[in-house]
This record gives C-alpha cells, sequence and structure tokens, in this order.
C-alpha cells in the first residue's frame, strides 16, 4: 500500500513539473514573439478585428490574473480588469475592441512587468498545488495563448503590411522549406465513400469546447484533393477574369468584392504586370508554387466554383484527415509564410470549409465565464481546418475548429478542393 501511495505522489510531482515547464515555455514564447518589435510597433490596431501586440501580452496574463489566481494575488491597479477583458460579459466591464490601440498606458514596461508578476505567482501555485479543475483551467489558458501567439503574428502582419514602408518583422528565411514537388503537379483527388462516421473529440486528451461532443454523422461518397491550391492555380483564375464574373460569387461575396475592391489576395500589388505580396520578411514576387493564402471564403467559394469543384464540408475534412500525421508547417519553423503547397492535410494555411460554424449535436457551454469562450460566437462565421504557419504545431489536431466571417483575409486563410464522388 504503501508503495501505491508513493508512485501516486511521484506521478503527481512529475505531472506538476510537467505543467510547469509547459507554462514557462508557452509564456517564454509569447515574449520571443514581440521581442522584434519597438514599443512604437507593440500599440498598432490596423484594423478593428486585430489587436496590438502590447494588448496581447497583457491580455494573456489578464486571463491567468481572472481564471486562476486568488483574490489576493491580482493586478493591484483594479483598471487592468476593464482594459484587458476580452469579451467576457460575466466578468465585467471591457474596453471597446476598435479603442485597444488607443492604449498608450499603460507603458510596454508596466504590462511586461505584470507578465513576470503573473508567472513568478503562478510558479509558485503550480508548486503548492492545484486542484483537477484549476489544472483544467491552466490549460486552458495556455491553449489560450498559443491562439494569441497566431493572432500577435497576424495582426502585427497586417499593420507592418499596411504601412506605406512595410517593414520587415524577420529576415528572410536561411533555409527552404521541404519541398515534395506536389506544387508542379495538379492536385490528386483521394476518394471516400459514403458512410456512417464519427467526428469531434473524444475527450480523452485537451480539446476547446466545441470540438464536443463526438458523434455520428452520414457522409456521401466524396472525392478530396492532396494538397492546398496554389497562387499559380490562383493567378489562372484571376487571369481569367475571376474577380469580374459574378455568377461564380455568392451574392454577400460579390457584395463585400464591390464594397472592399477585390482584385486580388490581401497583401498582393502588381506594377507593370508583375505581382508582390507583402510577407514578414518584407515585400517580395508572387511564388506560383507557394500555398495561396489570404483569401476570404467568398474568394475560396468563386475559386472552387471556376475550377469545377467546390469547398469539402468540415466534416469532409475531418473524415479525411482522421487517420493523417500532424505533419506540416507550423510556427515552430519560425518561417512565417507558406511555402510551397505539399501534399498532406496540416499546415500551411488554414482551410475553408463549406460548414458554417455551429454546434455539435449535444453540445452545452460550459457553466460559468468560460462558457464565454466559444459557444456565444456560433452564428455568421464559417469553420477552418488544419493549422497555418502561424499556428503553433502543439496547437493543432484532426477535431479543431476554427472560425472567422466569411469576409475575412487578415489570417492565412486558403482552400482546398473537393468534389462530389
Amino acid at each position: 500500500m504503501f508503495g501505491s501511495i508513493r508512485d501516486a505522489d511521484a506521478s503527481r510531482c512529475f505531472a506538476t513539473m510537467r505543467l510547469i515547464d509547459e507554462y514557462r515555455a508557452v509564456r517564454a514564447r509569447t515574449v520571443a514573439l514581440a521581442a522584434p518589435l519597438s514599443p512604437e510597433d507593440q500599440m498598432v490596431q490596423s484594423i478593428p478585428e486585430a489587436s496590438p501586440t502590447k494588448w496581447h501580452l497583457a491580455h494573456t496574463s489578464w486571463f491567468f490574473d481572472t481564471f486562476v489566481l486568488p483574490l489576493a494575488a491580482r493586478a493591484a491597479d483594479p483598471r487592468y480588469r476593464v482594459l484587458f477583458n476580452s469579451y467576457y460579459e460575466t466578468v465585467g466591464e471591457q474596453l471597446e475592441r476598435t479603442r485597444r490601440g488607443a492604449l498608450s498606458r499603460p507603458a510596454l514596461t508596466e504590462v511586461q512587468a505584470d507578465r513576470r508578476r503573473v508567472d513568478e505567482t503562478m510558479v509558485r501555485l503550480l508548486e503548492a498545488g492545484t486542484s483537477e479543475e484549476q489544472r483544467g483551467v491552466i490549460e486552458l489558458g495556455l491553449h489560450h495563448e498559443q491562439q494569441h501567439q497566431e493572432l500577435l503574428l497576424t495582426d502585427i502582419k497586417h499593420a507592418f503590411g499596411s504601412s506605406p514602408l512595410q517593414p520587415a518583422y524577420q529576415a528572410p528565411p536561411a533555409r527552404a522549406l521541404a519541398d515534395d514537388g506536389a506544387a508542379d503537379r495538379p492536385a490528386r483527388f483521394a476518394g471516400f465513400g459514403e458512410g456512417l462516421i464519427s467526428v469531434g473529440h473524444d475527450g480523452a486528451t485537451f480539446s476547446f469546447d466545441n470540438e464536443r461532443p463526438r458523434h455520428r454523422t452520414f457522409l456521401r461518397a466524396f472525392a478530396l484533393a492532396d494538397r492546398p491550391v496554389t497562387c499559380g492555380e490562383y493567378l489562372a483564375f484571376m487571369r481569367d477574369g475571376g474577380y469580374a464574373r459574378p455568377e461564380l460569387w455568392l451574392s454577400d461575396g460579390w457584395t463585400a468584392r464591390e464594397r472592399e475592391g477585390w482584385r486580388a489576395p490581401l497583401y498582393w500589388s502588381e506594377r507593370d504586370g508583375v505581382w508582390t505580396a507583402y510577407t514578414l520578411a518584407g515585400p517580395r514576387p508572387v511564388d506560383p508554387r507557394e500555398t495561396l493564402a489570404h483569401v476570404s471564403y467568398y474568394e475560396a467559394d468563386a475559386y472552387a466554383r471556376w475550377a469545377g469543384a467546390r469547398l469539402p464540408t468540415e466534416e469532409e475534412w475531418e473524415r479525411a484527415a482522421a487517420d493523417a500525421p500532424v505533419a506540416g508547417h507550423f510556427a515552430d519553423s519560425d518561417v512565417f509564410h507558406p511555402g510551397p503547397a505539399r501534399a498532406g492535410l496540416f499546415g500551411d494555411v488554414w482551410q475553408w470549409t463549406a460548414s458554417p460554424y455551429a454546434a455539435y449535436p449535444g453540445y452545452r457551454p460550459p457553466a460559468g465565464a468560460l462558457g464565454e469562450y466559444n459557444g456565444k460566437f456560433m452564428c455568421n462565421q464559417m469553420v477552418l481546418r488544419g493549422g497555418s504557419c502561424f499556428t503553433p504545431a502543439h496547437h493543432v489536431r484532426a477535431t479543431y475548429r476554427n472560425f472567422f466571417p466569411p469576409g475575412a483575409r487578415w489570417q492565412a486563410t486558403g482552400l482546398r478542393l473537393a468534389r462530389d464522388a
């Protein structure tokens, strides 16, 4: 019996050490991503949908301060509770999202100092011992921070890409990404038979609440491309008048195209017949072999119609990805730009699906403030799958449901074609 007690104590000690290591690694990664940016860079907000880097640094600390730390250990300045609350109505007031770029105070040094306070207090809390419920919220907080790492990169890309100077966040990569030659050939379609399948997360490991419950659904036979669409393929769509042919577009998409003046993916510009694209390493010529990124759902859907295909549903995508390795180009490479299109389901770009973001059968949001995390956004959004070059690899899995409004383009969003079999 005493051996069993010692084994249980050792197991808890090991789990605590592992959680502390993971906490430190995730928090350090956020700081490292912000490090190339000046204090001026870190308070820029170029569009209402994006947030300043400084706000990301503060909000991710706010999460642990609000949902994990005891009241006596929380920030001494109660204004932080309002300034860095994103959308949790049950927690209290929030600063209007569009005003985050107006926060010249608190200074960046104060936000950095507050992160250190939160980290020191969190590690002491973990070392002293935490409940199973607390550990679950901490794990959620770390995955939440990884989401903000991705947003930090995409938001600063929009800020820099919108600037007349188009500055570089990083130097051009010193090494080439893996290339399997799939970009040099037409996509190959793999067929999948009809039948009942199970989709969603089984809850055995971490998942967000919107990935559950696991449930059964019926799929008709379909075929899915083995790689995403390339820039060269999309250029062919553009040269064939894709942006001037209303028969290819959904009505809302055509209205958005006219209102926004779209004639190419975000960050693309043309001079003397040559297309260039802004990247976090600065502007460079569009590479026809690279995976297409920064298109809206509307553009993805119009391209699929032009190509004589369609977008997959999220259930079709998950059926294809269920047995596939989670391997591809993610943020861990530190090359924050899509590479040559490769065979595989994951990485480089988030892939638009034809599925509206809605609750799975039997879904119930968690009780309390954390129930606001996902469920209240299940309206007017479309589901994306697969992860991108801005997504931490540890954060990706076959059941992950990302979601954005159909007109969003500042994320690394592309597409993969599907067909009825």
